[in-house]
């Protein structure tokens, strides 16, 4: 019950307050996602680590999340990356320890998954450009 008043409310303000003001950031990581139901493209900004030709992240929400609903439906994305647009295709990880892939990635971006997550899923995009 308290985790789902918590998500609740984390997933609340992230959509309302944080998530529309980090979109106008030009350098915030971005994940677009094409919309399972309206076909829209739908933005959300992440946080993570590009490795070569890959970029990781952890969902706060797993398969909770809209932007994994939208990935399982189709998973090719876009990430934007230092202001720049890069095509990809993402891969769902529920293998991968998403504890320790937190250690890997950005210390900020990594406590806010920790401290609000509750169903951490790690997630791998292969960038095409």
């Amino acid at each position: 019950m308290a985790n789902a008043l918590r998500d609740h409310i984390t997933s609340t303000l992230q959509k309302q307050v944080a998530n529309p003001l980090m979109r106008l950031l030009p350098f915030q990581t971005l994940l677009e996602t094409t919309g399972r139901k309206s076909g829209a493209p739908r933005s959300t900004p992440i946080g993570g680590s590009r490795v070569g030709d890959q970029f990781w992240f952890v969902s706060e929400f797993g398969e909770k999340a809209q932007y994994v609903k939208n990935i399982k439906a189709d998973p090719n994305v876009r990430v934007r990356l230092n202001g720049r647009w890069h095509k990809g295709v993402a891969h769902l990880l529920p293998d991968d320890d998403p504890h320790e892939r937190l250690k890997s990635l950005p210390a900020f971006n990594s406590m806010g998954v920790r401290t609000f997550g509750t169903n951490l899923l790690t997630i791998r995009v292969d960038l095409l450009d």
